[in-house]
């Protein structure tokens, strides 16, 4: 057990990680940026700004979200947002955003994105 714990910090250390923040960075672009934007002090598009959005209470910066955002009681984290951007009515039922990434490659590669520029 211990082992595997090594070796799996060891593999987030190495440049495989730069690469998977990388892929998500193209993929942000293909699939994101249309709404969000990962640029700090930028306004918001038809989604809200995504920069430092990791341990970030959902729904707290100056955005029109719905009240089911409002209330849903989530802080982002990697859990959290690979869960959302999985399937987002399944976590915020009532939220305006529609839009999956049902390929969990992809999302742990746009995680990364957004975890790299929260640093």
């Amino acid at each position: 057990m211990k082992r595997l714990f090594l070796l799996s910090m060891i593999a987030v250390a190495t440049p495989a990680a730069a690469q998977d923040s990388a892929a998500g960075g193209t993929l942000f672009k293909q699939r994101c940026q249309t709404c969000h934007s990962v640029n700090p002090g930028q306004k918001a598009l038809l989604g809200p700004n995504l920069a430092g959005v990791s341990g970030r209470k959902a729904g707290a910066t100056d955005f029109h979200y719905s009240d089911a955002m409002k209330k849903v009681g989530v802080t982002w984290d990697v859990a959290t947002l690979d869960k959302y951007l999985a399937g987002p009515p399944k976590v915020v039922p009532g939220g305006k955003m529609t839009v999956s990434v049902p390929d969990a490659k992809q999302r742990a590669d746009i995680i990364a994105f957004l975890l790299a520029g929260s640093k």
